[in-house]
């Protein structure tokens, strides 16, 4: 899961996964594609609003995108067309690329929606950004787990 500050975004796609998925058979991660907040916890907002469904994140720690996720991570889920376009030019190769999907594609299936960034914005705005990326995740954790 990959926003640009690794925050608010892709700290809740991840406790979301992690929390549909079996922790024995899937790793679940997160990172952004900026170092701004390297070791910081979640934004409080992004904590209250997991912690409202049940979620605990405050054991994630902001981390930076690095090329080594290529191979550690067998696919990658952008949050917005920049942070897809910021893994897609870290990328190397065609199978790299390959890994790379737009989250809400889950969702809407080519139509490379966004997750809105809810940082400068309300309470509102990451209760919305949870909704979204819940449904995304369902379907992703069905996904996977009928592989």
């Amino acid at each position: 899961m990959v926003c640009l500050g690794n925050i608010c975004r892709s700290p809740l796609a991840e406790g979301i996964l992690q929390s549909k998925l079996a922790s024995d058979k899937f790793y679940v991660d997160s990172a952004g594609t900026a170092g701004y907040h390297v070791g910081e916890l979640p934004d409080r907002r992004s904590i209250e609003v997991a912690k409202k469904y049940g979620i605990d994140i405050t054991n994630q720690r902001s981390r930076k995108f690095i090329k080594e996720d290529f191979d550690k991570f067998d696919v990658i889920f952008a949050m917005d067309k920049s942070n897809y376009d910021d893994i897609i030019t870290m990328s190397e190769n065609n199978t790299q690329r390959e890994k790379v999907k737009m989250i809400l594609n889950e969702l809407y299936p080519k139509e490379n929606m966004s997750v809105p960034d809810p940082y400068y914005g309300g309470d509102q705005g990451f209760e919305n950004v949870y909704q979204m990326l819940d449904e995304a995740c369902s379907i992703i954790a069905s996904k996977l787990e009928n592989e």
